[in-house]
């Protein structure tokens, strides 16, 4: 099975292929069309800011071909932070930018009431499993993430929420939509429980899924 892992400037690759490699995968990192075409699961992690990520995957030819691969080809997709933001309709940060769309939400600034919920949230929380997942099987419901962001996912549609996190308020970590999984916390920086989540997108849905 090839495990693509988007390039497209943003950082953190190589520490998720490191991930992909402890769980017997032999990932590749790359932008090339031609080998995104033929990849049986993809990954979007990054990070940064929102604008950013948007006109390097323009600049890089990767929206239409991501466009192609998730949406009409239906491949099983895992978005990591930044790539999570990303598949929300648009952000607020630093303005207002266009992200791909392919769930019912916004991007907005992390805004907790209190003043001991410092901005950026940074360190390991939890994970509020609102419903079953594939991503969550043999997760234990009082497992912590390692997070780093200081924006979050706003939606009024909830079909596609799986997990929250409560920082001062409760906001969306976790989505899943068809063959779309996205995560806001970072599963390659989160032990065995990180681990375990990405195990099991690379064994979910999709033709490969009795190969995984």
């Amino acid at each position: 099975m090839t495990i693509a892992i988007i390039d497209y400037g943003r950082g953190n690759l190589r520490s998720v292929a490191g991930a992909v490699e402890r769980l017997g995968y032999q990932p590749i990192v790359t932008a090339d069309a031609g080998e995104i075409n033929t990849a049986d699961r993809l990954i979007l992690p990054g990070v940064g800011a929102f604008g950013e990520g948007m006109a390097n995957l323009k600049t890089r030819g990767l929206l239409e071909i991501l466009n192609r691969e998730v949406n009409e080809k239906k491949k099983p997709f895992l978005g990591i932070c930044l790539g999570f933001q990303l598949i929300a309709q648009e952000s607020e940060e630093f303005g207002n930018y266009q992200g791909l769309g392919w769930i019912d939400a916004r991007i907005k600034r992390l805004r907790p009431s209190q003043a001991e919920f410092r901005v950026p949230h940074v360190g390991w929380d939890e994970l509020v499993q609102v419903r079953e997942s594939p991503l969550f099987a043999k997760v234990p419901g009082d497992a912590l993430f390692y997070y780093t962001h200081s924006y979050c996912m706003e939606t009024e549609d909830r079909s596609a929420v799986i997990g929250e996190c409560d920082y001062g308020y409760r906001f969306v970590a976790a989505v899943e939509k068809e063959n779309i999984f996205a995560t806001l916390f970072h599963p390659e920086k989160s032990q065995i429980h990180g681990l375990t989540v990405l195990g099991n997108f690379l064994r979910s849905g999709g033709p490969c899924s009795e190969s995984a």
